[in-house]
């Protein structure tokens, strides 16, 4: 049960989502197992003048709900998702803070585009109305470390609290240096994840631009195609997952529930292009090895992977090659599930929210489908999981993250004992 430096145990003990497809976590995994799509024509704006029209937006989100107005008000919508994430998560676990725990709390909570949202209205006010009428309100809202600055706030968490930024594997980065915090005996508890509202023209126009985005406008719910040989690209999503991580003797002596060990954090950078992966997965193959490597696991322990899967021709096909290279003949009989074919891809977000679905799946012994999966590409030949949930009693499962300019991330969690 021992880590590669002999560090402290960390668990599992509370999860929160905001999403495409539920405004919790209980919603989101009775809508991933029966393979509903969050993928829809978007509605917070008027898409006529792109080529694509669709995403995979948050619907009926109330952030009043859970905080005051006035400190709604002063949050981004990205902000909002993480601060609502995070207070389902703390609820899940049975956490409250207090002086006795407060220093020992941390807040690590990632993110790609963060305030852009408020950027973009407060420039319009701006060049329409003149300086003197942007909101004050801009300059602590646009931060990258706004969302994870207002979960310290509303939650009361008084340790290190910061906001990695690493494109697509944000919040598995937030996890990971979370993780390390615990095991390395510097925090007792983090609060950890990544959060996203990046649904906006100037976004859908910047990877319009470079043709990352499906244009499968008469059919949205079936754009996002992981892994089939018709995808053509990643479908826009938003929302936020945050987990809750403890020391396990700590979780332990104030009776935490318990939902699964996290083990394993590996991350590198392929150092290739600012978008593309390495085509030859040597980077992504080594953070999977890392991981591994630092769990004291080897591929034959590893019973199901979620994969980044993000429906571009060369990241599946990509991340296909890794899981081959590192796990050899075991490659063929791991299943591996595209979460992102339901709830598009949430950027910096992605990763958190598919940590909290690999967490789930060890809870439940269900594994999400990957939808959409109609005409297999001859290049991704393994075992995806197509269209239906399964339901399989997992002990150990990975969660990679492989993000534009070349950030892999793997997460390994697996039954606590």
């Amino acid at each position: 049960m021992k880590t590669e430096s002999n560090g402290r145990r960390v668990v599992v003990t509370g999860l929160g989502a905001v999403s495409p497809v539920g405004l919790t976590v209980d919603s989101m995994w009775q809508a991933l197992i029966a393979g509903k799509s969050g993928v829809g024509d978007i509605s917070s704006f008027d898409p006529a003048p792109f080529a694509t029209r669709f995403a995979a937006e948050v619907k009926g989100f109330d952030p009043g709900q859970y905080v005051n107005r006035r400190q709604a008000h002063r949050m981004d919508r990205f902000t909002q998702f993480a601060v609502v994430a995070s207070l389902q998560a703390a609820a899940a676990a049975n956490l409250t803070l207090n002086p006795d725990n407060a220093y020992d709390t941390g807040v690590i909570v990632g993110n790609s585009v963060c305030g852009l949202l408020s950027v973009c209205e407060q420039y319009k006010i701006l060049s329409e109305l003149g300086p003197a009428r942007v909101s004050p309100i801009l300059a602590p809202t646009m931060t990258g470390d706004a969302a994870s600055v207002q979960v310290s706030l509303t939650l009361g968490a008084k340790g290190m609290n910061y906001a990695p930024s690493s494109a697509c594997s944000s919040g598995s980065d937030a996890i990971g240096q979370a993780y390390e915090m615990i095991r390395q005996g510097n925090a007792r508890i983090m609060i950890a994840g990544g959060t996203e509202a990046p649904i906006m023209p100037l976004v859908l126009a910047a990877f319009g631009a470079i043709r990352a985005l499906s244009t499968r406008n008469s059919s949205p719910q079936e754009a996002c195609r992981p892994f089939d040989a018709e995808r053509d690209g990643f479908v826009l999503g938003e929302g936020a997952a945050v987990v809750v991580l403890e020391d396990a003797d700590y979780a332990l002596e104030r009776g935490a529930p318990i939902l699964a060990e996290m083990v394993g954090y590996g991350a590198t950078s392929d150092a290739f292009h600012l978008t593309q992966p390495s085509p030859d997965g040597e980077s992504a193959s080594r953070a999977v090895r890392l991981a591994l490597k630092r769990a004291n696991l080897t591929p034959y322990d590893i019973d199901y992977i979620n994969a980044h899967g993000t429906a571009t021709l060369l990241n599946d096909r990509v991340e296909t090659a890794v899981v081959k290279n590192v796990f050899g003949d075991r490659a063929r009989h791991v299943p591996i599930s595209a979460s992102k074919s339901m709830l598009g891809h949430l950027l910096g977000a992605a990763g958190s929210i598919e940590a909290v679905i690999t967490v789930l799946s060890l809870v439940h012994g269900v594994l999400p489908p990957t939808i959409n999966l109609t005409h297999p590409d001859p290049e991704c030949d393994l075992d995806y999981v197509p269209n239906r949930a399964r339901r399989v009693k997992i002990h150990t499962a990975m969660s990679n993250s492989f993000g534009f300019g070349g950030h892999n991330s793997v997460l390994i969690f697996r039954q606590y004992r």
